[in-house]
């Protein structure tokens, strides 16, 4: 047997995950003391550990989050109102199958941008499209976009997400162009794909943020009745965390 021609082919069927696997078992001789099946079932084991590892990589670059966050790293501390269980269920993405939204909102620098992300983080990693927006930006991108007759191409990328995450909702003021954008976008989503949306604003002042009663109506009926809400107080994490970078005074 020519391990080394099988290496070869190896890479050039780009079985990057398994050639390396095959080239570890060589070093360590570790292929010698196993059956045939058992060196089979590892080198497929790691061809899909690889290909698995790219895939979710894939989709967290393309995901474009702000913070590369993870459910692990999450503070759960009582101070913060934010029910561990409640969120570990929602980790696990059935709110996506279910087509529900998230709504998470608080002061600023409670770590709304954070949750919402580990979210989409961990929609990524199960499989599915996810696309991570700041409003202001997205909606400035979409009025550029009408000028060079892209606008029709963006919406429906938005469309085919499963998951949109619309960070800083309401943190500037939305005019009539952004409120119809946002009210064909949530429309085209509703009851096919999910929207986590993270604001400072109160659910409760939506209506005299979006303005025109009619178009808010529409576009709060579509989210609201669907999501689940997370309410987060306390200090700001960006706060308490310049408070322990401090160094101490001396005297």
């Amino acid at each position: 047997m020519n391990n080394q021609s099988t290496l070869e082919k190896m890479k050039e069927l780009k079985l990057w995950g398994m050639q390396k696997a095959f080239a570890d078992s060589l070093q360590t001789s570790e292929h010698a003391y196993v059956t045939a099946d058992e060196l089979l079932t590892a080198l497929v084991q790691a061809e899909y550990d690889f290909r698995q590892t790219i895939r979710i990589k894939g989709a967290i670059q393309r995901a474009k989050f702000r913070y590369p966050a993870s459910i692990e790293e999450i503070n759960f501390s009582q101070s913060r109102n934010l029910n561990k269980n409640n969120f570990i269920r929602l980790a696990n993405c059935s709110f996506i199958e279910k087509k529900e939204n998230v709504i998470i909102t608080g002061l600023t620098g409670v770590g709304k941008s954070y949750l919402a992300s580990a979210l989409g983080h961990q929609a990524c990693i199960m499989g599915y499209k996810v696309r991570y927006y700041n409003m202001s930006k997205l909606f400035s991108s979409l009025k550029m976009s009408k000028a060079d007759n892209s606008y029709l191409k963006e919406i429906n990328r938005i469309e085919k997400q499963d998951v949109l995450i619309l960070d800083d909702f309401g943190l500037h003021p939305i005019d009539p162009s952004t409120r119809i954008a946002l009210l064909e976008i949530i429309e085209d989503r509703h009851g096919k794909s999910s929207t986590i949306i993270a604001s400072q604003v109160p659910v409760n002042k939506w209506h005299e943020l979006l303005g025109e009663q009619t178009i808010a109506d529409a576009i709060l009926d579509r989210i609201i009745h669907t999501s689940n809400r997370i309410e987060l107080q306390g200090e700001s994490m960006r706060k308490k965390e310049a408070k322990n970078k401090k160094p101490e005074l001396t005297t």
